[in-house]
């Protein structure tokens, strides 16, 4: 029996050819599919969809080829995630994935954008816990009434040990850096309730992973 290789994102797994901009996540090539399908029923038909933390931006490139009625505006606070974002929108030639646009999670203030929804892929373990605060403070105030904040990894939960693969890779994470690692559904729940938000649609993603969809009060 064979073990299915995790989908979260792994920075140390991302590469980059001699001369490309373009990082390539292994990650993004084997959870994109799972996580469009979730998207197709959360998001709405058209407006703007803002991702934070796009990473290498193959997220982003996917799911505006499959979604050809919203904008996508991907953004990372890494000026290289950025050149890469950039170099795939541009090989793509999709008019409906806007330039990479610089925002820090756990920043002071957010570009002034009225998204129709925020998604948030596998930053919230690999960040301090200020960056989880400051996104559900921002979208919080982005947001309107009904409108989705979208979430995927994978997560600690309430009554449940951590499966393997997560545990270790929680240990992983700690050990790179002690203000990281996987964060308590229960824990990020009462924060998005505290930023305006009610309680989440919980959906079961391959390789012990969630999507966590929550919604503006």
């Amino acid at each position: 029996m064979t073990t299915a290789k995790p989908s979260f994102w792994n920075p140390a797994e991302a590469t980059r050819p001699e001369g490309d901009a373009r990082l390539r996540a292994p990650s993004a090539q084997r959870n994109r599919d799972a996580i469009l399908a979730v998207l197709r029923d959360v998001l709405p038909a058209n407006g703007l969809v803002l991702e934070i933390a796009s990473g290498s931006g193959e997220h982003a490139l996917h799911f505006a080829q499959a979604l050809p009625s919203l904008t996508f505006q991907p953004s990372d606070p890494s000026p290289d995630a950025r050149a890469s974002i950039a170099a795939w929108s541009a090989e793509s030639g999709l008019a409906n994935i806007l330039p990479p646009i610089e925002i820090d999670a756990s920043g002071d203030a957010w570009p002034a954008l009225a998204p129709a929804a925020i998604l948030c892929i596998n930053m919230i373990h690999i960040a301090p816990w200020k960056a989880t605060e400051g996104l559900f403070r921002h979208a919080g105030a982005l947001l309107a009434g009904g409108a989705p904040l979208c979430l995927y990894g994978p997560f600690r939960r309430p009554g449940r040990e951590l499966e393997p693969g997560n545990l270790a890779f929680d240990e992983s994470l700690r050990s790179r850096n002690p203000g990281w690692g996987l964060r308590d559904l229960g824990a990020v729940t009462a924060l998005a309730q505290v930023s305006g938000f009610g309680a989440p649609d919980i959906v079961e993603m391959p390789a012990n992973n969630l999507s966590v969809i929550f919604r503006k009060r």
